[in-house]
């Protein structure tokens, strides 16, 4: 702490009668000797023991203790308060200077903070104070005020006891209050989660390292609203919080943290498979300004999370599996086919995501009617404008399962991902389009996240809509908001195609459900397309006049990963009833094997070894790979320019944990040919 006596003048009283500043002689004014943030006592009952930072990190709404140290023993005479700033610019009006008193003296600019006396020790304090539920959230700077004869006089500027104040899931009286114990450990105090990826048929994951209390990570988090220009004083509604900080997730338009790129050029940057987790990104953003490249939907949902979880805010990250991306603002996604049956790729606007991640938080939703609290869609990733930011939410799920899409932020395009039907139209000789097919059940098949306490998947798909059938109220209340539905009166499909679908063989099986004989003509066309649709090559595009097809790898080489799969799309003709149908296959790649050595146990050494053998019949070149672990080791970094074919590597990295409990380590790997290579290995850290 500062020297004793050591003091700021808080105003001009006094002027050149004030005392000057040395030893005060007994029974003269007090002054401050040291202020004590009492961190032992704080983090335990904060949560906050997990965070890599020097200065104490507290909750709103809930007591926190600090000991002022005094020149001696204070009397009730004695008149002092404790000030917390925040900002350039502090105000008492605007909440950014909070005046927290004791005593008989009450008021001087409180802010709805509370403080009390708990204990007197001599010439020491120790003393309470609740910040109020709603306080701004951001790192405030500490003073203790004192009166004396010649005014107020403050103590001098200390970095040591800088305060972050969080919000609080744990606080009944806070909008985050999340209930449940397990769930506030799930959602606010776990470092790691599960990324649901694929396609509906062929579920994969990965582990996504949150790292929410890493070193810099929340100084990376404040200085992300720093550079929004957002208000200090609206840093206390979670609602605009979490809204400014979608839009700043992204570098669209606001040069925010990170760059998408959909491509298949990553050569200026790192490639969206490559990242372990949060913790790079976010320091790299904060300690240069400059969006890093580069991300997709799930690195972007990932990212948020980190940020969320780290201010306090209850977060989870999800996949919706065969999500809607719709131009037209309708709910209709439309697929359009030339005359010969081939996807009219230049005439398709709307697109079919394999799946998309996006976030939802936890917190009540005052602005809204009853019921529509609780959890809220928030999406980074960059795909429409909303108030002319590219930004998602908060979108109560509640509003979005009952069409009541009048409600903030975004509903309707939330609603869209998971509601559309899926409309194949027809183009004619003459340009005319007719549509022949209509599936209402393809978009938004499956919604997962998470399990509580687990890695398993928690499918939550009738959170956000009926069951196909119990639905009707909620469309027709969707249509009466502006969403415009589907209505074509369109004969049943007489006759199914089942694909068999495994490796590189695929079986098509057409089964004739009448009771007359038909005769088929059909058109296939196989692509391999990146998870957003856009298509990456095209393999087969033929008219059919047999039933079996194999595919080679070679037709698809080299492209391997589950951002990329195999879309089959078969449209044809039975007599005198149109078919279609579409196929996703994913593609299998070899996981990462992972080995730990030495005793798991804090401040000692370990080694993790991580080993990876190409069983392709082809080298791979030009080889990232990436190894983190929260509280473990940080993000490193390493380069094979060439594993030849059935070629092993291993890579080894020692480091020394650094905090107790459950830990995971992961890794990844990712080249030109064969991307979304990752394995995890845990571990229980001894105190």
């Amino acid at each position: 702490g500062p020297d004793p006596l050591e003091f700021e003048r808080f105003d001009d009283a006094g002027g050149d009668d004030a005392e000057p500043r040395g030893h005060a002689p007994m029974g003269a004014s007090l002054s401050v000797s040291h202020v004590d943030m009492c961190q032992q006592i704080n983090r335990p009952a904060h949560h906050t023991v997990a965070f890599d930072n020097a200065n104490l990190v507290v909750r709103r709404g809930q007591e926190f203790v600090l000991r002022v140290s005094f020149s001696r023993p204070p009397t009730p005479d004695d008149d002092f308060q404790l000030e917390f700033l925040i900002g350039s610019n502090p105000s008492a009006n605007k909440g950014t200077m909070v005046a927290v008193t004791f005593g008989q003296r009450r008021g001087g600019g409180g802010g709805g903070w509370v403080g009390r006396v708990l204990e007197a020790q001599g010439p020491s304090l120790v003393l309470g104070v609740t910040p109020s539920p709603n306080a701004i959230v951001g790192k405030f700077r500490t003073y203790v005020a004192v009166v004396g004869r010649s005014g107020m006089h403050r103590t001098r500027r200390d970095p040591s006891t800088d305060l972050y104040v969080l919000f609080n899931a744990w606080c009944p009286e806070d909008p985050v209050f999340l209930p449940d114990e397990a769930e506030r450990r799930e959602y606010v105090l776990n470092e790691y989660g599960i990324i649901y990826q694929g396609a509906v048929k062929a579920v994969s994951q990965r582990t996504w390292l949150y790292g929410q209390f890493e070193l810099g990570v929340l100084d990376a988090c404040i200085h992300i609203l720093d550079a929004s220009r957002m208000p200090i004083y609206h840093r206390g509604n979670v609602i605009k919080l979490v809204r400014r900080g979608s839009a700043m997730l992204n570098s669209q338009d606001d040069n925010g943290v990170m760059v998408g790129n959909w491509s298949e050029d990553f050569s200026m940057g790192t490639a969206p498979t490559l990242w372990t987790g949060s913790v790079k990104i976010l320091q790299e953003y904060a300690n240069t300004g400059v969006p890093v490249c580069f991300a997709q939907c799930w690195v972007f949902a990932g990212i948020f999370n980190s940020f969320l979880r780290c201010l306090g805010i209850p977060a989870r990250v999800i996949t919706n599996f065969s999500s809607a991306h719709d131009n037209t603002g309708n709910l209709k996604t439309d697929l359009i086919f030339k005359t010969d049956g081939a996807p009219d790729k230049r005439s398709t606007r709307d697109s079919i995501w394999n799946y998309h991640c996006w976030n939802e938080v936890y917190m009540a939703r005052p602005d809204l009617p009853d019921g529509m609290g609780g959890w809220q869609v928030v999406d980074a990733t960059p795909q429409e404008t909303s108030d002319g930011h590219f930004r998602c939410g908060p979108a109560s799920v509640a509003a979005i399962k009952e069409g009541l899409l009048c409600h903030p932020f975004d509903a309707g395009f939330c609603f869209a991902e998971v509601n559309s039907d899926v409309v194949f139209y027809k183009r004619d000789r003459y340009g005319t389009l007719t549509p022949f097919r209509v599936d209402k059940r393809h978009v938004g098949q499956l919604v997962l996240t998470k399990a509580v306490g687990s890695d398993r998947p928690f499918d939550i798909t009738y959170t956000y809509k009926y069951r196909e059938g119990n639905n009707q109220r909620t469309m027709n209340r969707a249509e009466e908001y502006g969403c415009e539905l589907d209505h074509s009166e369109l004969p049943e499909t007489l006759l199914s195609v089942v694909y068999l679908g495994h490796d590189f063989n695929l079986q098509l099986e057409f089964q004739n459900q009448s009771d007359t004989p038909r005769t088929i003509q059909v058109h296939l066309a196989g692509s391999v397309v990146f998870y957003t649709g856009v298509e990456a090559h095209t393999f087969r595009d033929e008219n059919l006049t047999n039933v079996t097809l194999r595919i080679t790898a070679q037709e698809y080489m080299p492209h391997l990963g589950s951002q990329l799969s195999l879309h089959f799309i078969l449209t044809g003709q039975a007599d005198d009833q149109s078919l279609s149908a579409i196929e996703v296959v994913n593609l299998e790649t070899p996981p990462l094997m992972l080995r730990l050595s030495g005793r798991p146990k804090m401040q000692h050494e370990m080694s993790v070894t991580v080993s990876f053998t190409n069983h392709f019949q082809f080298a791979l070149e030009n080889v990232q790979m990436a190894l983190e672990g929260p509280g473990l080791l940080s993000y490193r970094t390493h380069f094979y320019s060439v594993i030849a074919p059935q070629g092993s590597i291993d890579w080894t990295e020692t480091f020394t944990p650094r905090i107790d409990g459950s830990k995971r380590i992961m890794a990844t790997l990712s080249c030109s040919s064969l991307t979304q290579v990752s394995g995890t290995a845990d571990l229980e850290v001894e105190p």
